[in-house]
C-alpha cells in the first residue's frame, strides 16, 4: 500500500511539474515578443504609452504565474500581515527592502505585489544586457542597470567613481516617470548557515546588511517616494528551492510588511564621501535589521510552539 501511495505521489508531482513548466514556458513565449517588439520602438521615440503597455503585458505574465500558484498549489497557505500605516496602491512610488533566502523570494514578492503595488524592479548589472531576451527585457521595463567599476579600476582612474554615481542617478531618475517599486535585498546574497557563520553575523536570522545601495537610492529618490517598505519573508518549514516550490512541497509562507519611517537627516546625505554620515546611516540600517531579526524569530515561534 505504501508503495502504491509513493507511486501516486510521484505521478502527481510529475504531472504538476509538467503543467507548471508548460504553462510558464507558453506564457513567456506569448508575452515576451510583444514586450521586446514594443521596446525596440523606444530606440526611435520614447513613449509613456509604450511603457504603460509593456507593464500591462508583464503584469499579465505575472498574473498567469499567480493563477498557477492559486490553482496548481491550492494547499499552499499564505499568512500575510500588513502594517496599518501602509497605504499601498498601484499608483504609488515605493522603495522596498527584504530578507533573501531563496529564488522563491522574488515569486513571493510578485504574488503579493501584483494587485497591491506597482511592478517591482531591482538593480541589475549592466552586463546582463548581453543575455538574450532577459537583459533586453530588464532594460525595456526600466530596471536600473548599473555599470559599476572595481576599487582597483577607480584607483587607476578616479573619474570612474563620479561616472558610476552619475549612471546610478540617471537609472533611478528614469523610474520617476511612472509608478514603481524598487526592491533591494540588503544582504546582497541568499542566506545560508555557511554564509552566516563565515560573516560572524550578529543577527540570528539574517546576514549583515549592505547599506550602500539603499543610501544611494534614498539620496536620489528619497524625497519623491511614498514609503520605505520592509518586507519580511519566513518559510516555517525551511527555505525551499524553486523546484520544490512549484512541485507543491511548500505548505506555508508567512509575509509581513511594515512601513519604515525615514529620518529627515537621511535625505541628501553623501554616503560615499562623508564618513560621519556613513556611520550614522549604517547604524540606522543595523537598527532596522535588529528589529527585523526579532520579528523573524517571533514569526517562526508562531509555527513551532
Amino acid at each position: 500500500m505504501a508503495t502504491v501511495n509513493k507511486k501516486a505521489s510521484l505521478l502527481q508531482k510529475v504531472s504538476k511539474g509538467l503543467t507548471v513548466s508548460s504553462v510558464i514556458t507558453g506564457s513567456t513565449f506569448f508575452h515576451g515578443p510583444p514586450v521586446l517588439a514594443l521596446g525596440l520602438t523606444k530606440i526611435f521615440k520614447k513613449s509613456a504609452k509604450v511603457d504603460e503597455t509593456n507593464i500591462q503585458i508583464t503584469n499579465s505574465w505575472l498574473g498567469v504565474n499567480n493563477w498557477l500558484i492559486d490553482h496548481v498549489l491550492p494547499d499552499l497557505h499564505w499568512d500575510i500581515s500588513i502594517d496599518e500605516q501602509l497605504d499601498l496602491n498601484l499608483q504609488g512610488r515605493y522603495m522596498m527592502i527584504c530578507n533573501h533566502q531563496s529564488w522563491v523570494d522574488t515569486t513571493v514578492n510578485q504574488y503579493f505585489g501584483l494587485t497591491r503595488m506597482p511592478l517591482t524592479r531591482f538593480f541589475t548589472k549592466w552586463e546582463l544586457i548581453f543575455i538574450p531576451f532577459v537583459g533586453q527585457a530588464f532594460k525595456i521595463l526600466g530596471f536600473p542597470m548599473m555599470k559599476r567599476h572595481s576599487k582597483e579600476q577607480i584607483a587607476q582612474n578616479p573619474e570612474l567613481k563620479s561616472r558610476d554615481m552619475l549612471e546610478a542617478r540617471k537609472a533611478c531618475e528614469q523610474l520617476l516617470s511612472q509608478p514603481f517599486t524598487l526592491l533591494n535585498y540588503l544582504e546582497g546574497t541568499r542566506f545560508t548557515p555557511e554564509k552566516h557563520a563565515a560573516q560572524q553575523s550578529p543577527f540570528q536570522n539574517l546576514l549583515k546588511p549592505k547599506a550602500g545601495g539603499l543610501a544611494l537610492a534614498l539620496n536620489i529618490l528619497g524625497d519623491q517616494i511614498d514609503a520605505l517598505v520592509d518586507m519580511t519573508i519566513v518559510y516555517p518549514d525551511g527555505a525551499p528551492g524553486y523546484g520544490e516550490f512549484w512541485l507543491g512541497d511548500v505548505s506555508r509562507i508567512a509575509v509581513d510588511l511594515r512601513k519604515i519611517d525615514i529620518p529627515k537627516w537621511v535625505i541628501g546625505g553623501n554616503y560615499e564621501d562623508d564618513p560621519i554620515y556613513r556611520e550614522r546611516f549604517q547604524k540606522w540600517v543595523d537598527q532596522i535589521w535588529t528589529e527585523k531579526d526579532q520579528l523573524i524569530t517571533q514569526m517562526k515561534a508562531k509555527y513551532h510552539q
